[in-house]
């Protein structure tokens, strides 16, 4: 059975954790005594005696104050999937949380309040989908019962979500009407809304494509461990020991370590502690070569015919995270996968407007949630892929030198 990891996204009390309550709920994925327990704590309850949204938001300020700070995790299963829910918040000053979720989903679920259409944090929340190039769209569009379930408000909104796409280049865009409070088109088809000859919500997660998305490719391998038990019984074993990010890796072909340059071929593949003949992404594996080559940690595998790049100047676009503002030539640690490097952010290009996608100067500093083109330069060789083209290896974080904080999302270009 698979797992499908999707996110859902939307402006403060547009719904997000009623609908992941609600899945939750209909899925029959709620223990008894959590039932119990939501009932007694509920203070909006809905027909079912419960507040849903009490599912997802744990954090008792969150609790407190009806939204949602940090980004919660959720899981569930059906007969068909299994699910991983990441519930984003809503705020303005949360969006950093958001990229945090959004970076290992294959779907999003954007969710409108059908009452106040697209604003600026649909805007916003589309185009973090549009730069870390989520592979499937779902826009629900939410509140359905509080317009009179008009079909006329749906198509209105759908027809400016459009608009937004298009903009974005965003692809495999789905719509769906909903009521998370009531249930409406979540899991059955909705009585109220009989205009609509799409399927439920949770229909179209369990059926939607995402073995796909994976890209077998572009062959990527990168060190995180090199196993030398220096043993009696394993006297000469050296393998090395990574997760095969993309594409598929057999024993015999040429490859080149990187950043060195060097080649040399696959002697061996283990994978669960089993000799394979072949391992793909996103298996974890240990790969054995023929020649004695210095490696290590971060090190990368690529087969000789299909190379990624390599460099010290890299053009890149920053999410930033950080309450303190970046400032041109300051200095972080670029962390690419299991590659801990010194970089120094030398140049600010322009900024982003999230509502027009305009380029603006950014002479008074980058700030909290602003995205921005920048140049970087790294103290060693960086080995990584367009994000566009292979967005597994494209991406990475800056970490601050003296706090250890994570302070940028990174999209390599």
């Amino acid at each position: 059975m698979d797992i499908l990891r999707f996110i859902t996204a939307g402006s403060v009390d547009d719904g997000k954790s009623t609908l992941i309550g609600r899945l939750l709920y209909d899925s029959k994925s709620i223990l008894v005594d959590q039932l119990e327990a939501l009932e007694k704590q509920s203070k909006n309850k809905n027909a079912d005696g419960i507040d849903l949204a009490l599912l997802t938001d744990g954090l008792r300020a969150e609790r407190e104050q009806g939204i949602t700070i940090d980004v919660a995790y959720r899981y569930f299963s059906t007969p068909k999937r299994k699910f991983i829910i990441a519930d984003a918040p809503g705020h303005v000053q949360y969006t950093r949380n958001m990229i945090t979720g959004a970076s290992n989903s294959s779907l999003i679920v954007i969710l409108i309040d059908a009452r106040a259409g697209v604003i600026e944090q649909t805007r916003r929340h589309s185009i973090i989908a549009s730069l870390l190039k989520i592979p499937h769209v779902v826009v629900a569009i939410n509140k359905m019962d509080l317009v009179d379930f008009s079909e006329e408000r749906y198509n209105e909104i759908k027809a400016d979500y459009e608009k937004v796409a298009e903009q974005l280049q965003l692809k495999n865009i789905s719509y769906t009407p909903i009521s998370a409070l009531l249930g409406d088109n979540i899991v059955e088809p909705s009585k109220n809304m009989p205009w609509y000859k799409g399927s439920p919500l949770l229909e179209f997660l369990e059926e939607v494509q995402v073995d796909t998305d994976i890209n077998h490719e572009d062959p990527r391998f990168q060190v995180q461990y090199v196993i030398r038990p220096q043993t009696t019984e394993l006297h000469d074993y050296r393998g090395y020991a990574g997760q095969v990010i993309s594409g598929v890796y057999k024993v015999g072909d040429s490859i080149q370590i990187l950043p060195a340059g060097i080649t040399s071929t696959i002697t061996k593949i283990e994978v669960g502690g089993v000799e394979v003949q072949e391992a793909f992404a996103p298996q974890a594996a240990v790969l054995h070569i023929a020649d004695d080559i210095d490696i290590s940690r971060g090190d990368t595998f690529a087969r000789a015919d299909n190379l990624p790049k390599v460099a010290n100047e890299i053009e890149v676009v920053l999410c930033w995270l950080d309450n303190k503002p970046l400032i041109q030539g300051n200095k972080y640690f670029l962390q690419h996968k299991s590659r801990l490097i010194k970089t120094i952010v030398r140049e600010v290009e322009y900024k982003l407007d999230v509502n027009t996608l305009e380029r603006i100067p950014a002479e008074d500093g980058v700030k909290l949630n602003e995205i921005v083109r920048a140049k970087i330069k790294t103290a060693a060789p960086l080995v990584y892929d367009d994000f566009a083209s292979l967005s597994d290896y494209g991406n990475a974080i800056l970490i601050d030198e003296t706090s250890n904080s994570t302070v940028a999302a990174v999209l390599l270009n």
